[in-house]
């Protein structure tokens, strides 16, 4: 008998209390040390190339992190669907703790393709940690989903306060191991990773896998439906654009001569607009629709990239644009998904590709032409999203699935 997935999915939800953060809590602090573990690694693996001596390869860290992810998220994804999400999350957090192990060996060795190593093992990680979004959304009603992964990122602001109000100790156990602050940011990330892992046996999700026949629909399939593909441009855009200028703006904050804690003070600055105001924008976006996410969201990333090239406080005003921008596209676009999971891994697989790109031809583009030229680039890429909006606003016929 023919169903549509706005009814599976509202009967797997049914029985969830609306927004029972309890019972999402491990899910929720999983996600909080995911986050930060991304911080104190990640974000400055840009650093940590440059003082390694390739300075014309500091986008490439980023660039090996987002390749990775585009590959994993797939298989991450399609693991999930048959084994279910706490599988999926506890393999992709414990396939951190080895990237981040691996990369902090490399990068205290000296080693640029150990390092890389880890980064992609870290990137590969981060492919199948990120669809958490999905499964915080589908154990709540759907007019309350916004809501849910608001939440989500608000929780998630915690992982980034934590890890820059520690930064003098970060400092003082690099002094330790005998490495920089920025690559001892890798030790401290697999240690939160370790601690997401082990969070994944304290929670228990509410859909069991292939709970939807439309789970069984092929890849084609599912992309051919209404609303796949436009949400997938908005989202892929603001990763795109959010991964490219997040990477490569304390890179340009380090060389004017920003200290390690006022570059952690400004990703802090980003961190916090893409995560601390998840309490008011789901609940916006499940109440006005996920237009008014695609199109605010565009329109504070064009901002963004716009006031990026210019200095003093305009820089951290420029990150928290970028931060409340991808805030939005990816609640609405992320809320939109869950109407199609046999396409969730592969969309967020098309965001890590764009990522991947524009940090490695953001570094070149740095490199030959200035940063300027690549924020202006990105300012004009940041209009896409009002296409998806344009999509989401026509009438769609009904889905159906066998």
């Amino acid at each position: 008998m023919a169903t549509s997935a706005e009814s599976v999915t509202a009967a797997v939800t049914e029985r969830a209390a609306p927004l029972d953060v309890g019972r999402l809590l491990p899910l929720y602090l999983a996600q909080a040390l995911a986050t930060g573990s991304t911080n104190v690694s990640t974000v400055l693996a840009s650093v940590i190339m440059s003082g390694l001596g390739r300075e014309s390869l500091t986008g490439l860290p980023a660039t090996v992190i987002s390749l990775s992810a585009a590959l994993s998220a797939g298989l991450f994804g399609a693991l999930m669907l048959r084994r279910g999400r706490r599988l999926g999350l506890s393999a992709a957090f414990t396939l951190g703790v080895l990237g981040a192990v691996v990369g902090f060996l490399g990068a205290r060795a000296g080693s640029v393709p150990a390092f890389l190593l880890g980064a992609g093992l870290f990137g590969a990680a981060q492919g199948g940690y990120q669809q958490a979004r999905y499964a915080a959304a589908e154990s709540v009603p759907q007019d309350r989903r916004g809501a849910a992964l608001g939440v989500l990122m608000l929780m998630s602001v915690l992982g980034s306060v934590a890890m820059t109000a520690t930064s003098h100790q970060i400092e003082w156990l690099a002094g330790r191991v005998g490495a920089t602050p920025e690559v001892t940011g890798w030790l401290v990330a697999a240690a939160l990773m370790l601690t997401a892992a082990l969070l994944m046996r304290a929670w228990t999700p509410l859909r069991a896998p292939q709970a939807a026949a439309q789970d069984r629909l092929s890849l084609r399939a599912a992309f051919a439906m209404p609303g796949v593909r436009s949400t997938a441009l908005a989202m892929a855009t603001g990763q795109g654009l959010m991964v490219t200028l997040m990477s490569l703006t304390p890179l340009r904050a380090h060389h004017a001569g920003v200290d390690h804690a006022g570059v952690a003070a400004l990703i802090t600055v980003h961190v916090a607009g893409m995560f601390a105001f998840g309490w008011l924008t789901g609940p916006l976006i499940d109440r006005l629709g996920v237009r008014f996410g695609y199109v605010s969201g565009a329109l504070l990333l064009v901002a963004a990239a716009l006031t990026a090239p210019l200095s003093g406080s305009w820089l951290g005003f420029s990150m928290f644009l970028l931060g409340l921008g991808w805030n939005l596209v990816n609640i609405a676009g992320s809320r939109a998904m869950t109407r199609f999971p046999a396409a969730q891994g592969v969309t967020d697989a098309l965001g890590y590709a764009a990522s991947a790109f524009g940090t490695l031809a953001g570094g070149l583009t740095i490199a030959h032409a200035g940063f300027p030229t690549l924020a202006y680039a990105c300012a004009a890429l940041g209009f896409l999203p009002l296409f998806s909006a344009w999509r989401a606003g026509r009438p769609r016929p009904a889905v159906h699935s066998a």
